[in-house]
């Protein structure tokens, strides 16, 4: 019988990754922002990682999952 999941540890993984994405995005974001001439590859990496963000935090906004960051 598999292992039932709690709501509490999928919320925090839910977080997790809400933060190794937020993460990426702005590091890929400053780059853009600090390159001479970003090329589309880079500028489709930075809107691939907001997608991605945007979509975490819309799921944690439905799932009532609230948190700060220290």
């Amino acid at each position: 019988m598999a292992k039932k999941l709690r709501k509490q540890d999928m919320d925090q993984a839910l977080l997790n990754a809400l933060y190794q994405v937020e993460d990426e995005w702005r590091q890929l974001q400053y780059y853009a922002q600090k390159s001479i001439e970003p090329s589309q590859n880079g500028e489709r990496e930075v809107l691939l990682a907001r997608s991605k963000y945007m979509m975490l935090l819309k799921e944690a906004r439905i799932r009532h999952v609230k948190a700060t960051r220290f």
